[in-house]
């Protein structure tokens, strides 16, 4: 159960009361991220995100910042994506007054002094060099990029290097005033909570947040005709590489026969791929399939780490079993499986209160509509097996295939070779 409640100036709050915790989690969620960024400010989302915990009127540094949870075993963080940011503390339900006054300040009245913008550039390109070190992360930067171009989807959601050493002040609390107003944020407290009481309090702490109208998101262009690559040389110890196709939207009604063609083809331990690629041939360590969907874009991905000289025969067998969902039909116990298995999925993610808010949250900030897992479990019940035939043959073709790929090599023209679907 929850309630959804929107305030006069345009803020929403949803309260999720949980029997069986003894925890609490707040979670402030904010509709900005790298698509609504320029070129020149590419990486702002996320180093706003960074400067809210270097020091508020009340907190004036970090140490104080971090000292008001950690003192009462609380855990806090904050991340940013491509549509969304967020603020979260967890906290044992006796100490949740603390956690919801410390995550409004840092959201309200955090100082963006100059002298730490400087520093914390430091940390932010620190924070790249990290990711572009570990290519099984990396590695799905370069796919965006290589789906969606030079526009907001297709940049990295930290930023160049160049951005983050050209940061200002001016320039962040700009994005601020712009983003960061009450029609555009949610709060949500799940956990061992009173609604009403908590409502009360929100409603109270977030009083003084702006109300005007916050600017809106450049739509995607998506334009594709043959299969597109992206070969980025490292000398790396295994190549990794995302294989995949364009897909579906948040809003597409068979979003959710995706979901089950993206199980049945590597989304779990006795998946196809997993199968065929690990278990059978031992070629890889990883391999997983999933959908990814945004409000504007969406993809079907096949990501994996292999040895440099099979990365051939691996592309190829991804391709098979992508060519055979197109030209056949599934099994029943097959499509079965996949339902248990999301339905099964669905509810041990939901079993905390902070897993709790997320998925209702984000819901409600990317749809403007939150389902229920039973909802949702309808949905899936409705997918046939010539639905998962039809959408293979839909997003299963040459125009819609891409491959992302790091390792040591610098020709693309051998992989290109390969993608044929």
């Amino acid at each position: 159960m929850f309630k959804k409640t929107i305030l006069k100036n345009g803020l929403r709050i949803i309260t999720i009361p949980m029997k069986n915790t003894k925890t609490v989690n707040f979670l402030v969620l904010v509709g900005v991220g790298s698509k609504y960024e320029t070129k020149e400010i590419n990486g702002i989302s996320h180093f706003l995100e960074h400067m809210f915990f270097k020091g508020t009127k009340k907190r004036s540094n970090t140490l104080e910042i971090a000292e008001t949870l950690d003192r009462v075993g609380g855990e806090y963080n904050a991340f940013t994506s491509n549509e969304m940011t967020g603020y979260w503390a967890k906290v044992a339900s006796p100490h949740q007054d603390i956690a919801l006054e410390w995550v409004s300040d840092i959201f309200l009245n955090s100082k963006l002094e100059t002298k730490e913008i400087e520093r914390e550039k430091g940390v932010i390109i620190e924070e790249l060099n990290m990711y572009l070190d570990t290519p099984v992360s990396y590695i799905s930067d370069l796919w965006e990029k290589v789906l969606y171009g030079n526009q907001p989807a297709g940049w990295r959601v930290i930023g160049e290097k160049e951005n983050i050493q050209n940061m200002t002040r001016n320039k962040l609390v700009d994005y601020l005033k712009n983003h960061y107003t009450a029609s555009n944020t949610i709060v949500c407290a799940a956990g061992d909570i009173s609604p009403r009481l908590i409502e009360d309090k929100i409603e109270k702490h977030f009083k003084k947040i702006s109300n005007i109208v916050h600017e809106q998101k450049i739509k995607v262009k998506e334009k594709q005709e043959k299969p597109e690559s992206l070969v980025y040389f490292k000398e790396t110890d295994q190549t990794h590489l995302c294989l995949g196709v364009r897909a579906y939207n948040l809003f597409h009604p068979q979003k959710y026969a995706l979901i089950l063609l993206a199980t049945i083809l590597g989304g779990n331990m006795s998946s196809r791929l997993f199968i065929k690629i690990r278990e059978r041939k031992g070629l890889a360590y990883y391999v997983r399939t999933s959908p990814e969907s945004n409000t504007d874009t969406g993809c079907l991905v096949t990501s994996a780490g292999v040895d440099h000289k099979n990365v051939g025969e691996v592309i190829r067998l991804i391709l098979k079993e992508y060519r055979f969902f197109k030209n056949n039909l599934i099994t029943k116990e097959e499509l079965k499986k996949a339902k248990d298995y999301y339905k099964g999925n669905v509810f041990l993610s939901l079993e905390s209160s902070d897993s709790q808010s997320s998925f209702y949250t984000s819901q409600e900030l990317l749809k403007k509509e939150i389902l229920s897992p039973n909802q949702i479990f309808k949905k899936i019940d409705r997918v046939t097996i010539n639905d998962i035939k039809k959408v293979a043959e839909d997003i299963f073709k040459p125009k819609k295939l891409n491959l992302a790929l790091i390792g040591p090599f610098k020709e693309k023209e051998k992989f290109n070779k390969l993608l044929k679907i």
